[in-house]
């Protein structure tokens, strides 16, 4: 049997037509980039995720950029992450000329610590000033615990940037209510890489804020720093997104909640059947978890279980095999093996497993099977 990690071609049995309408629609309409269509959708997203402003981008990877040239981000400032999440995270900040500064995960949920953070900002706090920026992330659909890192930022008068990449609709438990990724810092940004629970088919992103000089300053970044065409107050990017995907991505947006719930229910049944892996941990709430992966972690021969899987038609992935810190773009930050041990235990034992709102108990079944076989 064969168990892709994705199936993109079961979900457009439900949503081709819409989507097909909703392209044909741009075509004719010939406003390919921005415009109308882009409008729309950002109006959509913004009731959607429920925030005053959304700002499409080009991608999630300029989402983060942008987001941080808006908070003046440059050379020699600091940005607070983790080493273990996608390259864009700390893409973004070194294409600025700043300085990464990390703090491990948390082992259970692969998030910031928040004990972490607390102590990294009392171990520095003599160059405190040139932090300008905390970028915790939502990794496979999960909140990161905001309230601590929040309570942190605003001690030291640093904002909080929530990299959302791969959480689109989850949800966190905040002193404050049950809020949603990307909705609880100055700015939540988004990916809509085709494989993301809500895709488009091509690069796409967003950016969400509360604060409506931000959005405007984001707005303006993403047109060359030109809020008229011609006239540039900053230097920015090309930063837009374009008509098409914004039509993709509306289409979709009103499946996005029978998404979730297949892959919360898809997870429920991994979770139940699996004995010798560590399933992914729940730190609020099912509900609240997205599983835009279903990250299991092995005690030995994680590598060995992967092939296995393969010759037996099952797709997984390895999500991130080497941690920033000891990429070899960032080798002068002098960090070593050793330095951050969660992150570095997390790239080397978590498998993602295939996980989408349409995949079968049979499929599941099969896959269960495979990895309870293994001898590792």
């Amino acid at each position: 049997m064969r168990v892709p990690l994705v199936d993109l071609a079961a979900q457009l049995e439900t949503v081709g037509p819409r989507v097909r309408e909703a392209v044909a629609r741009v075509i004719d309409s010939t406003q390919y980039i921005l415009g109308p269509t882009v409008d729309a959708f950002e109006r959509a997203m913004a009731e959607s995720i429920g925030v005053p402003h959304a700002i499409g981008m080009s991608s999630g990877s300029d989402a983060l950029l942008a987001t941080l040239m808006a908070l003046d981000v440059g050379r020699g400032d600091v940005v607070v992450t983790t080493p273990y999440t996608f390259f864009a995270t700390g893409g973004a900040v070194a294409r600025l000329g700043a300085r990464l500064a990390f703090v491990d995960i948390d082992p259970r949920t692969y998030n910031m610590s928040p004990e972490g953070l607390r102590a990294w900002l009392h171990r520095e706090r003599d160059r405190l000033r040139s932090v300008k920026a905390i970028v915790p992330v939502h990794l496979y659909g999960q909140c990161a615990d905001m309230d601590p890192i929040l309570e942190a930022g605003r001690e030291h008068g640093i904002p909080v940037v929530e990299d959302a990449a791969q959480a689109i609709g989850a949800r966190y438990p905040s002193r404050t209510g049950l809020r949603q990724a990307g909705t609880l810092g100055v700015a939540g940004c988004f990916s809509f890489f085709p494989s993301k629970t809500l895709g488009a088919m091509g690069d796409a992103g967003l950016v969400v804020t509360a604060d409506a000089g931000l959005a405007e300053r984001l707005r303006t970044l993403r047109t060359h720093g030109a809020q008229r065409k011609y006239y540039h107050s900053v230097v920015g990017g090309n930063f837009r997104l374009d008509a098409m995907q914004a039509a993709v991505l509306h289409a979709k947006l009103p499946h996005l909640p029978d998404w979730i719930a297949g892959r919360q229910r898809a997870a429920a049944y991994y979770d139940a059947r699996f004995r010798s892996v560590t399933t992914p941990a729940i730190a609020w709430d099912r509900a609240c978890h997205t599983y835009h992966q279903y990250v299991i972690a092995v005690r030995e021969r994680r590598d060995d279980l992967r092939r296995h899987l393969a010759e037996h038609g099952i797709d997984s992935a390895i999500y991130y095999p080497v941690p920033l810190h000891l990429q070899d773009c960032f080798a002068d930050l002098g960090h070593h093996p050793g330095d951050f041990p969660a992150s570095e235990d997390a790239a080397t034992r978590t498998l993602a497993l295939p996980i989408y709102p349409e995949i079968t108990p049979a499929q599941q079944d099969h896959v269960i099977e495979r990895v309870e076989a293994f001898d590792g």
